[in-house]
């Protein structure tokens, strides 16, 4: 049970709170006071948080919140996207490692075969949101070197600002910006970058050149290059199908203006494009029956955005995001015998979205209070075409059906803040949608047009007890409507009777932080969060014996708990993530103890680590422990509530080690240089996440080196 293996980490937690409260304040010299101002060290929880509302520090905000910045994503040195979130509680990867493989698991929430996580799960890009489905892949294409920062906020509160039917929460991508890299008195930077990676022969080739054209306008551009051979695991095996190569780029213009300059209009476009031949048809697990084939994936997004906080009146703080989406694959030369049709097709995703919201601030003596109100427009098309489907329809595919799905958000937030200790966050959402299939669709199937809508409250408060403890906690109802595929997928029949799926999500937990304790300007900070989600009328798949290939399922309970905790000083830092989520399928109304297949196993990652400030030196250790699991997915298995009993089977428990050591010298002739060195995996662990239907990477040597030149 989830309470057993979190015991003890729990009592670490609170010990280590504990002596820290109670251990007498370090007393500074002047001379040491001023030192400590200078480093300004900061935990992750000390981290700024723009996604769930009011700019506040992740540890105050009345939600399960991460914030990885560019130095995070920097020493992941990672190849993938979903080596980014090795750190972060409650996150992990479903699917495979291999690039085309990769989907998001949030709290047990997120799984490549059943098409509907993409919306269970919101991921954005600089506000745009991304979402793509099909059989046997991943659902997020995009290299890590593009962005400067990656938040991602646990569990369906975050329903109110991004769209209902975020039962596992929403991630969001925030791509770099030429100011991070102009310096002060300097116009231009242009930054070279390269990493190799041992297994695998893994490459990156990355340049960014930033230009001020002057204190209003600034340009970035980007070029990054990378790929890799098969690589292997820890048996010694290679992962077929994990080879890739791929281009990526960013063009990225700020622009600031009126009084102030405190009016911004930010244009960007970033491209990712992955050409590779003889993939294995299967890119979410190793499936050999299924073949190979050529495939040539694109991902484009485009977003224009306007920001004027109108700092003389407290009623307008405008913001607005026009946003363009477009992901295709195309695939060719296949081997998978009888099923030409969906070997030799195009695929595709296009969506348009709008985002215009505002918010008046109102204040008193001892009290302020934001209300944030908008709406969101969006318009998506779901193509698909093969030159091989000839019947019912040419053209058409059963199980990639085309259609197109408006939809009109509106949405309000209400934030009251009382003496700077009392915060209470209140929020709805309503999502109204308008699905219609396509012609090819239509043709055969009885498809017709469904209209629906979906409902999001919720209420939160975070308390400030003084000012190194907190409570918080939350209430959050979210509806998710079905998806075109599961509306309108007709190999067995179209299944527009689907019923929304609902969630109730109840969160509390606490909050501790402390100040110079073993040394001057050192700190120690706490979040921990225990959550229960119920749901109801969960969309899965079958395999036989059913008239739709999708139905709803019942009842579904997941709930368990979050612990995310850093200390920081000048020559010591450590990080703990601790996740323990138990996941419950109710839906025959009896076997109220059958295990969801996919929920993460128990897990917790350590890292604790060391600086010489003087030299610019950082190095440290990682170890990640995962328990044994009573469920896993394996092999074809599908999504939560429809797999079957032989499918969900128990993982082993197993453990990693990884070492890193970065050099980042702040003066003298190697000043611009950065040198990132490490090992992953360093015991060469043969292991598997229970979310994976693959084994991981094996041992691998990893050498980052990056130089920028400023004029």
């Amino acid at each position: 049970m989830i309470v057993h293996n979190s015991r003890a980490v729990l009592l670490a937690c609170t010990a280590l709170v504990v002596f820290g409260a109670g251990f007498p304040a370090y007393s500074q010299s002047p001379e040491e006071e001023a030192a400590s101002q200078k480093t300004d060290r900061v935990t992750p929880l000390k981290k700024i948080v723009v996604g769930a509302g009011q700019r506040k520090i992740a540890i105050d905000t009345p939600q399960a919140v991460t914030v990885l910045d560019q130095k995070d994503i920097d020493d992941a040195q990672a190849e993938t996207i979903g080596d980014i979130f090795k750190d972060v509680p409650g996150v992990s990867i479903a699917g495979s490692d291999r690039v085309f493989g990769e989907a998001f698991n949030i709290r047990g929430i997120g799984s490549t075969e059943d098409s509907a996580d993409g919306s269970r799960i919101v991921v954005n890009v600089d506000g745009a949101q991304k979402f793509y489905e099909q059989y046997r892949m991943g659902s997020f294409f995009s290299d890590p070197e593009l962005y400067k920062s990656v938040e991602v906020l646990r569990g369906p509160a975050s329903s109110t600002l991004y769209g209902a039917g975020a039962l596992g929460g929403v991630i969001n991508f925030t791509t770099k910006d030429a100011s991070e890299f102009l310096l002060e008195g300097y116009d231009n930077a242009l930054r070279l970058k390269s990493s190799y990676e041992t297994n695998g022969n893994g490459y990156l080739g990355s340049s960014i050149f930033a230009h001020r054209f002057n204190e209003g306008a600034e340009f970035l551009g980007m070029l990054n290059k990378r790929g890799s051979s098969e690589f292997e695991l820890g048996d010694g095996s290679d992962l077929s199908g994990s080879d890739f190569q791929s281009w990526s780029g960013l063009a990225k213009g700020t622009f600031h203006f009126g009084d102030g300059d405190e009016q911004t209009v930010r244009l960007s476009y970033q491209h990712w494009d992955s050409d590779a031949n003889d993939q294995d048809y299967a890119q979410t697990g190793t499936q050999a029956a299924f073949g190979t084939v050529d495939r040539h994936v694109i991902d484009d997004t485009a977003v224009l955005s306007y920001e004027n906080p109108v700092s003389d009146n407290p009623w307008l703080d405008f913001k607005a995001t026009l946003s363009y989406s477009d992901t295709s694959v195309d695939q060719s030369d296949g081997t998978l015998g009888g099923f030409s049709n969906i070997i030799e097709a195009d695929y595709g995703y296009r969506t348009w979205q709008a985002n215009l919201q505002n918010t008046s601030e109102f204040s008193g003596d001892s009290w302020v209070n934001y209300l944030t109100y908008g709406t969101q427009l969006s318009h998506q098309d779901r193509t698909a075409d093969s030159p091989l489907a000839t019947s019912p329809t040419p053209g058409a595919i059963a199980t990639h059906p085309e259609g197109t799905d408006n939809k009109v958000g509106l949405f309000v937030q209400n934030e009251f803040v009382y003496d700077e200790r009392l915060t209470i966050i209140g929020g709805v959402r309503g999502d109204f949608v308008w699905r219609q299939p396509g012609d090819s669709t239509a043709a055969f199937s009885n498809a017709v047009d469904v209209n629906d809508q979906a409902f999001s409250p919720k209420l939160a408060a975070h308390y400030k007890l003084t000012d190194e403890f907190g409570i918080f906690g939350s209430i959050a109802h979210t509806e998710r409507l079905p998806t075109l595929d599961e509306l309108y997928t007709w190999s067995k029949g179209t299944s527009l009777d689907l019923k929304k799926e609902k969630s109730n999500n109840y969160e509390i937990g606490f909050t501790a932080t402390r100040d110079d304790i073993f040394q001057a300007g050192d700190n120690i900070s706490f979040k921990t969060t225990a959550f229960y989600n119920d749901l109801e009328n969960l969309i899965a798949t079958t395999g036989t014996g059913a008239s739709s290939y999708f139905y709803n399922v019942g009842k579904a309970r997941i709930y368990g708990v979050e612990v995310e905790g850093a200390y920081e000083s000048d020559y010591v830092f450590a990080k703990l993530a601790y996740t323990g989520t138990q996941g419950q399928d109710r839906s025959d109304g009896v076997n109220y103890n059958k295990p969801l297949p996919t929920v993460p196993a128990h897990k917790i990652a350590f890292t604790l680590g060391g600086r010489l400030p003087e030299r610019d030196i950082e190095y440290g250790t990682r170890i990640t422990h995962a328990f044994e699991a009573q469920n896993s997915v394996r092999g074809t298995a599908a999504s939560s509530g429809s797999t079957p009993d032989h499918l969900v089977v128990p993982a082993p428990d197993w453990t990693t080690v990884d070492l890193f050591a970065s050099w980042r010298p702040q003066s003298g002739e190697m000043q611009g240089w950065q040198v990132l060195a490490s090992v992953n995996n360093l015991f060469d662990q043969y292991y598997r996440e229970n979310t994976s239907n693959d084994y991981a990477k094996g041992r691998t040597f990893k050498i980052t080196l990056s130089k920028q030149l400023d004029w």
